[in-house]
């Protein structure tokens, strides 16, 4: 079964140039990290508020704290969220351009 269907057309767009080398490991880095569903999850409720306590992500995605933490923090050194602590909870945030990257790498040029 396929998970992504695609429209065949009779001339497919094509980069003109491929991505340097450089940035073809950053964006393959980037794609790591959002490899894992529960780090895609995160990201997309995240992206859906303007922000989101790690407290409200834990009960929706249903997985234990340090887990979603770990999660977090491995995104957040990615670059794609920013972390703000208040007390003891902490904060985060969708970094939009680090999506802009990864939409420039996918976009025909």
């Amino acid at each position: 079964m396929k998970l992504i269907q695609t429209v065949e057309a009779c001339c497919p767009v094509v980069r003109s140039t491929p991505l340097e080398a450089v940035a073809a490991d950053r964006v393959a880095s980037a794609f790591k990290v959002l490899s894992d569903p529960a780090r895609l999850r995160l990201l997309t409720m995240i992206a859906a508020t303007e922000e989101a306590c790690v407290c409200d992500l834990t009960d929706a995605l249903g997985l234990s704290q340090p887990t979603v933490s770990h999660h977090l923090k491995v995104l957040n050194d990615a670059g794609f969220v920013s972390r703000e602590k208040r007390g003891t909870w902490a904060y985060f945030r969708l970094v939009p351009e680090a999506l802009s990257i990864l939409r420039a790498a996918l976009t025909p040029a």
